[in-house]
């Protein structure tokens, strides 16, 4: 164990620079400065993330590009008619139904607070409450406005239905981790890296299993809580870290 974590935080040091952002969905919310913006902007990178990165960035940029790049400017203040311009967009089976909603909740909900961490939050009783529970809560909230379209909730895994979570728990890396090598943001502070669960992906899932981390044959929201308890014994405040030697283990170096 001592000889893996040795390994383990040798690639975080590797993967856990500024040159990851470029290839990356993360380069996304990246584009924006202004907080609300990097929210928005890392939540549908997050959300789109499935597929050939390449194709993810490309489709994103799309989307704010039809948001005039300035999409917590657009949600907040477009006029209906403007909608219009968010028609036909589609990535895999996400399309303009989903868009649109998620336009909708943003616009309720950013009309009412200040940063989308708020939104994790919604019944949770102090900070130490679990990421299942936080997860949970923020799906049942989300899709809890009166026309919330029954075909986007596939669009946001909850472990109400044993997913894995990999795209929400990826957005919270994103979030709230903070260190000072520049690729996630660290905006969040009511949320601990400590609670963050590993963002289980197929490269991931991969790597973790060859290098015996995952011993569970399927992968779901049961795999995601044991791969973390176990990098928790690397770093328990800090376990997700070793997503980026994980990731880049898998994608990089095709271990």
């Amino acid at each position: 164990m001592e000889g893996l974590k040795q390994f383990l935080d040798e690639k975080v040091e590797q993967y856990n620079v500024p040159g990851f952002i470029t290839n990356d969905p993360v380069s996304i919310p990246h584009l924006f400065s202004k907080k609300q913006d990097i929210e928005i902007a890392g939540f549908f990178a997050a959300i789109l993330a499935w597929g050939q990165r390449k194709t993810i960035i490309s489709k994103c940029k799309e989307l704010f590009a039809r948001m005039d790049q300035a999409p917590y400017d657009f949600i907040l203040n477009h006029r209906e008619d403007e909608l219009m311009a968010l028609l036909g967009f589609k990535h895999r089976t996400f399309n303009e139904v989903d868009t649109l909603y998620f336009i909708h909740f943003f616009r309720w909900f950013y009309s009412n607070h200040e940063s989308l961490e708020e939104a994790f939050l919604v019944g949770q009783t102090n900070r130490v409450d679990s990421m299942e529970s936080i997860l949970i809560q923020f799906h049942n909230y989300f899709f809890g406005l009166e026309d919330a379209p029954s075909r986007t909730r596939k669009h946001i895994a909850t472990p109400a239905r044993k997913a894995a979570c990999k795209r929400i728990n990826m957005y919270l890396r994103w979030m709230v981790r903070s260190d000072d090598r520049g690729v996630d943001f660290g905006l969040w502070k009511k949320i601990s890296p400590s609670q963050l669960i590993c963002p289980c992906d197929l490269h991931v899932d991969r790597v973790a299993r060859k290098l015996g981390l995952i011993r569970r044959t399927q992968t779901d929201w049961l795999t995601a809580l044991e791969l973390t308890e176990r990098l928790c014994e690397f770093d328990p405040s800090d376990p997700v870290k070793y997503d980026f030697a994980l990731f880049g283990l898998g994608i990089e170096e095709k271990f």
